[in-house]
């Protein structure tokens, strides 16, 4: 069982540091101005120049916001230990992601591919730029990296399976074509990703943990029969601070106090991104990408520091494919049920070239993880790939 210890309690001082506070407070003062004055700022009559200055500011306090919930998030991770604690990022950050796109939708314009636009670009991104950089410097600077086949293959299904349902599907149901589901479909299809995502995480956290966790050297797996001597080789090793719940609750907290003023803020910053598209020209896809890139930086940088310095690539296959798991199951639904309750217009259906880099993303993915260790040939790969996404979005 794991030892409790007596040590001296972490101060509020330790656990909220000065440069938190000051994050905390500049965070929550843009927030505030932008609650009070953003209506008449951002309003009919915005100027480019209001639009450029007010993005800057939203983009660098959502960003600062992000990394300040990574900070907490990372910090219970190694409280709570795998898998609670990269779920505990996972899903915070994802939910980041569920808030800003529903602020989107329900924004003035129509903007019936936002959901779409930005579950794929959070494909593409995490699948192919970030994995391919994990397993390039990785690859480099460790020669070969090991991982647990089975957790990295489930995810890959999961993958599968909801990307599929969600993004491809729609194309070929009634009516033909249009990549939207009916009324029904979408209640269904909403309760099913629901019902398997939350199968998922139950396994994952609960009989199944120990394939998403880093196996012993050499291995690429720890089997079943062995999974309750690892629980204690693993609680043996850990020592509980008496004052750990206290810290574990004060972090949680923080971490809310951060989340916060991002939901605030992504009203105003869909705002000025739908009059930058439009003033610009530039393609809807763009929207979904920004998006992406706000909300899973954080977490990327956390996935290559385990890949890169820690040598613990489950970690990063963990956030980085969990992360894009979490995305489809949280997502999906909330986007479908927004549509519904507001009457707007959601389209999932993918275009055809979508399609076909979604294929080649799943395909390249499958055979990176065929239950070999992984060499830094397969990180090019996914960052070409990469590359070609972000040509054809021109």
């Amino acid at each position: 069982m794991s030892k409790e210890i007596k040590t001296n309690p972490l101060s509020i001082a330790e656990i909220i540091p000065k440069k938190t506070g000051v994050r905390i407070f500049l965070v929550w003062l843009i927030t505030c101005l932008f609650i009070v004055f953003g209506g008449s700022l951002l309003g009919g009559s915005m100027s480019i120049a209001i639009a450029v200055t007010a993005f800057i500011i939203l983009l660098i306090t959502i960003i600062g916001a992000a990394f300040g919930i990574l900070k907490e998030a990372d910090e219970l991770a190694h409280k709570l230990g795998e898998p609670y604690g990269t779920l505990i990022l996972t899903l915070s950050i994802v939910s980041i992601e569920a808030i800003m796109i529903s602020a989107v939708m329900l924004g003035p314009g129509e903007n019936p591919t936002i959901g779409k636009d930005s579950i794929f670009s959070v494909m593409m991104i995490i699948m192919n730029l970030f994995v391919g950089i994990c397993i390039l410097i990785g690859g480099f600077r460790f020669g070969e990296q090991e991982y647990n086949t089975q957790g990295t293959i489930s995810y890959l299904g999961m993958i599968v399976m909801l990307g599929g349902i969600a993004l491809v599907l729609p194309n070929f149901v009634d009516p033909a074509g249009s990549g939207e589901f009916t009324a029904i479909q979408a209640v269904v299809i909403s309760v099913l990703v629901v019902i398997l995502y939350g199968f998922f995480l139950f396994l994952q956290m609960k009989r199944y943990k120990h394939i998403y966790l880093q196996p012993k050297r050499g291995t690429l797996e720890i089997p079943f029969r062995h999974r309750k001597l690892h629980d204690n080789i693993k609680s043996e090793d850990t020592t509980i601070r008496k004052d750990g719940k206290r810290e574990i609750l004060i972090r949680s907290l923080l971490l809310i106090i951060m989340v916060v003023p991002i939901v605030l803020l992504s009203h105003n910053l869909a705002v000025v991104v739908d009059y930058g598209l439009v003033k610009t020209n530039l393609p809807p896809l763009l929207g979904g990408l920004l998006i992406a890139i706000i909300v899973f930086t954080p977490e990327s940088l956390t996935a290559l520091k385990a890949a890169a310095k820690r040598k613990e690539f489950q970690r990063a296959i963990n956030l980085c494919h969990g992360a894009l798991v979490s995305t489809l199951g949280l997502t999906v639904p909330s986007v479908l049920i927004i549509g519904l309750i507001t009457g707007k217009t959601v389209l999932f259906g993918m275009t055809p070239i979508e399609t076909v880099l979604f294929v080649i993303t799943m395909l390249l993915s499958t055979m990176s993880f065929l239950g070999k260790r992984i060499t830094p040939i397969f990180g090019i790969m996914h960052l070409v790939l990469f590359a070609v996404f972000v040509l054809l979005i021109f």
